[in-house]
């Protein structure tokens, strides 16, 4: 379907069935695209172990869009190259540069 295999910008719910974890996560992972992604369950452990399988730059478990300028966004694949927001993102808005100067000159 369209709406698993492109990037949509909701909200949107879609419903797709999958027999167990390893099948959700194949379907899920099986999109050039991956920005975000959010997991329901009330097995935090399962939870847990689909959201590091998910190829996604942010994983929500049990809630969504909840947001913090302290933390990395970005996506994966498709979804974009690199991290804005906190810390991470300095390196792409800055350039480094490096000063040598002696200051007690012979001159």
């Amino acid at each position: 379907m369209t709406i698993a295999r492109e990037e949509i910008f909701g909200p949107v719910l879609s419903v797709i069935s999958f027999t167990d974890t390893a099948d959700v996560v194949r379907q899920a992972n099986d999109n050039p695209y991956g920005l975000q992604a959010a997991v329901w369950s009330r097995d935090l452990n399962k939870a847990y172990g689909v959201a590091r399988a998910l190829r996604a730059g942010t994983v929500h478990v049990n809630q969504y869009d909840e947001d913090d300028i302290t933390v990395p966004f970005g996506g994966f694949k498709q979804s974009g190259i690199g991290r804005d927001k906190s810390l991470h993102a300095f390196d792409k808005y800055t350039e480094l540069k490096t000063t040598w100067m002696r200051i007690d000159s012979p001159v």
